[in-house]
């Protein structure tokens, strides 16, 4: 699926799972240089969603590096097509560090 997106536009759009869960919010995203294409959605976790991906938080909030083959849907809101059950086991969402 292929979406054409302002960055401006995606940037504090909430992150909502397959199961309707409120996973956090877009913070910014990663770029392919070579073929000026997004390939990854930094979302800062909900609390929520924080704690329940076992990430530990610090003095700010978690932030997930996501890649963009699992939004399947964009429009007031960035929908994936992965649970939080799913998302928790897959090696491609890592804590983004600054």
């Amino acid at each position: 699926m292929f979406f054409v997106v302002s960055i401006d536009k995606l940037v504090g759009m909430k992150v909502i799972t397959a199961k309707a869960y409120i996973f956090g919010e877009v913070k910014g995203a990663e770029v392919d240089v070579d073929s000026w294409r997004i390939t990854h959605l930094h979302v800062k976790l909900t609390d929520k969603a924080a704690t329940d991906l076992g990430f530990k938080k610090k003095f700010r909030s978690s932030t997930v590096c996501m890649p963009i083959t699992y939004i399947n849907e964009v429009g007031e809101v960035v929908t994936i097509d992965k649970s939080l059950e799913e998302l928790s086991s897959l090696v491609e969402v890592v804590e983004y560090k600054e």
